[in-house]
């Protein structure tokens, strides 16, 4: 079933285990994946997104404090 569900890319604002970056993490269903990527500029990180073909989508009341958007 896991197969099934697309990946989301969660954008995290600069989290306790990282606290110098931004940081994005690939999630499948409630599984988190290894984290894709460390960035200090956040347009850099989100341009990064686009060019991979994701969509931004504003972060759910329910997220996580850290974070501030996710792309699917």
């Amino acid at each position: 079933m896991k197969r099934n569900l697309p990946p989301i890319y969660a954008v995290y604002d600069h989290p306790k285990d990282y606290p110098d970056y931004f940081v994005v993490r690939k999630w499948i269903g409630l599984d988190p994946e290894l984290k894709v990527g460390l960035y200090k500029d956040l347009e850099k990180l989100r341009g990064d997104l686009k060019e991979m073909g994701l969509y931004r989508m504003d972060r759910s009341p329910g997220d996580d404090k850290t974070i501030i958007e996710c792309w699917i």
